[in-house]
């Protein structure tokens, strides 16, 4: 189908956001976000992408016949909320945040007169040749629509079908085990570690292909996704429960990245990293030890 879509609102310009809007300003698509109440590091990355600032919410929804949503999961249905207030009509809706399908259907409910799709986003950011899947599953027309927006783009789409949540469900069972395996890795490191012993299971780890255990130099960079990964786990672990599976490991996960609530997009060293996982914390009454 043709895309006549030229203006698309893209509400909170994180990492992930601001990519795919240098994807979308790259084929000619003009990407509008309001910077009221967004931090300096948002202004320069909707500048770096080539995003146009516009005054206030209202405007931009007046302006624009799709909505894609990628902000930190735990704001999504606030975000939706927003949106609704202003009457967004005959427009599509793309919720594509990391929250368990319960919750993208009550952000359809909130919008029961736009066209909302279910979103998942897997893979890096679409920087320096990245190619990440944006999976969607809703109403087949404007499924077809956002896919048709991203053709020639470095993010590629994929259909799941008809069902709200189908999206929201794949990527928490990706992350269930992605995000999940880097904390055990750093757990892993970090035992190994204070035992001097370290040498020794990357030795080990190295005899198996793939294995997380031997790229320690990520463990700065999951400290510093902490804050957004652990709402992420969260609701993975409210998805096994609703499935009869087991959450309670999953809770110790999402805890346990709380400990690195501090260091937020920041830059730690490995030592640091580990000098928080193994302290106590009282602001998170689930991140203590046994």
């Amino acid at each position: 189908m043709k895309c006549d879509i030229t203006e698309v609102g893209l509400l909170h310009p994180g990492s992930m956001g601001a990519a795919f809007a240098a994807q979308l300003r790259a084929q000619g698509t003009t990407v509008l976000w309001c910077p009221v109440g967004r931090s300096d590091a948002s202004r320069q990355r909707a500048e770096r992408a080539g995003m146009e600032a516009v005054d206030d919410l209202g405007q931009l929804l007046r302006r624009v016949d799709l909505v894609l949503s990628l902000c930190p999961p735990a704001a999504a249905e606030e975000v939706a909320a927003e949106v609704a207030k202003h009457g967004f009509r005959d427009r599509t809706y793309v919720e594509a945040n990391a929250i368990i399908p319960q919750r993208v259907r009550a952000v359809a409910a909130c919008l029961p007169d736009a066209a909302v799709l279910d979103g998942s986003v897997v893979g890096s950011p679409p920087v320096g040749g990245k190619q990440p899947t944006l999976y969607l599953s809703g109403p087949p027309r404007h499924v077809a629509l956002v896919a048709d927006l991203f053709k020639g783009t470095d993010v590629q789409t994929r259909s799941l079908g008809n069902e709200i949540g189908q999206a929201s469900a794949l990527k928490l069972a990706y992350s269930s085990y992605q995000k999940a395996s880097r904390v055990l890795a750093a757990v892993a490191y970090g035992v190994a570690d204070a035992n001097g012993v370290a040498d020794e299971l990357l030795q080990i780890a190295a005899k198996r292909t793939g294995s997380y255990l031997t790229e320690t130099d990520y463990i700065p960079k999951t400290a510093a996704r902490a804050w957004r990964w652990a709402p992420e786990l969260e609701d993975a672990a409210d998805l096994l429960a609703e499935s009869g599976l087991p959450d309670h490991f999953m809770r110790g996960i999402a805890a346990a990245l709380h400990r690195w609530d501090e260091v937020r997009d920041g830059s730690v060293t490995v030592s640091r990293a580990l000098e928080l996982l193994s302290s106590a914390d009282d602001r998170h009454p689930d991140a203590r030890t046994s």
